[in-house]
């Protein structure tokens, strides 16, 4: 039995993490080669993200400022 403190931890299957296992999912339903490739990518890419402390949304937003760059702007491109 699981404690309330428990609540905000994230879902595991396991040692997945449950954002990887809809792709295993997936290739239990719709067993082919491309299925189980993508499934391997899954959960290789959750755990590298999980092995760095990323979320999903924190990795997005990384990802956002990332391509963004060091400089912001006040105004819109369009009004400068």
């Amino acid at each position: 039995m699981a404690h309330w403190r428990d609540s905000a931890r994230n879902v595991r299957f396991f040692f997945i993490d449950f954002r990887a296992c809809f792709p295993l999912l997936l290739f239990l339903l719709h067993i082919r080669l491309w299925t189980f490739i993508l499934a391997l990518i899954a959960t290789i890419f959750f755990a590298t993200l999980e092995r760095y402390g990323f979320t999903v949304g924190v990795f997005l937003r990384w990802i956002r400022s990332f391509i963004a760059g060091p400089r912001k702007f006040a105004q819109p491109w369009w009004k400068r």
